[in-house]
């Protein structure tokens, strides 16, 4: 199984990289894969073309409602009720099938709740070759509710040198959840034309010592007129033909995730 969690803030385009992400992986049949939505807002299933029912907040306040009304633990244990649902809410597609983790907690404790979720997700997550997951700007997620282990974290900035300094906060941040990661990868997305020597220089100082040590260059993402066609009439962006800039541009990305050495064989 190898994880791949994308996180930028947010307008920078994290939900289409992950959806051409996936779509590279289904194409070529490198392995069956789990698409995690953990944007409250999910729309990941839209640039999927799958539907969306239920999502895991759903399931957790209707566990804690029970709770408090009688009506869960008789007959069944919590972590049993929150398995059979959340093993319901996974959107079935072809090679790829999406779990959409909704609304952010409301009022109470929910840290009990929050470890039943990431072993059932963890143990949900086994039976694919690929996790795909994307996030939300701030990665909560990622310590609460879903994995704490990611072996790729792409960090998607938009072609500013703001943004790729913004970067060091996200990789902060994933330290500060105590994020399992093995690689940390920038995507610079919506590239036109050449790019402004100062981001250049900013770009050729990434992984040297210095604040922004340890990020890798994955790739840069040219802008794509088709992307937005897409958008504007609620296609879905797996559909996208292969001509596409930025479907080109994330096929070789792709490529080059699967060929990393930690991810050699699929399996940590």
């Amino acid at each position: 199984m190898t994880t791949i969690a994308l996180a930028g803030k947010g307008g920078t385009g994290k939900t289409t990289v992950a959806a051409l992400l996936v779509r590279h992986l289904v194409r070529r049949r490198l392995g069956t894969v789990l698409a995690i939505d953990a944007d409250p807002s999910s729309n990941l299933n839209l640039v999927l073309g799958l539907p969306l029912t239920v999502t895991v907040g759903d399931i957790r306040e209707e566990m804690l409602a029970g709770v408090q009304s009688g009506s869960v633990g008789t007959g069944i244990t919590r972590h049993d009720f929150l398995k059979s649902e959340i093993r319901l809410a996974v959107e079935e597609g072809d090679r790829v099938d999406l779990l959409a983790m909704g609304r952010p907690e409301g009022q109470g404790c929910y840290c009990p709740v929050n470890h039943m979720l990431r072993e059932i997700i963890d143990g949900l997550g086994r039976a694919y070759d690929f996790i795909v997951i994307d996030n939300e700007a701030g990665m909560e997620h990622l310590s609460r509710r879903t994995t704490r282990d990611v072996d790729i974290l792409l960090v998607v900035t938009d072609p500013t040198v703001r943004g790729v300094k913004a970067a060091e906060g996200i990789v902060k941040l994933a330290s500060d959840l105590q994020i399992n990661v093995g690689r940390v990868m920038l995507v610079v997305n919506r590239v036109e034309g050449e790019l402004p020597p100062a981001l250049r220089q900013t770009l050729d100082g990434l992984n040297t010592a210095g604040s922004l040590q340890g990020i890798e260059l994955a790739g840069l993402i040219p802008a794509d007129p088709r992307v937005g066609e897409f958008d504007a009439v609620g296609r879905p962006l797996v559909e996208l033909e292969g001509t596409s800039p930025a479907a080109k541009a994330i096929e070789a990305l792709a490529e080059k995730l699967v060929r990393l050495p930690t991810l050699a064989g699929g399996a940590r």
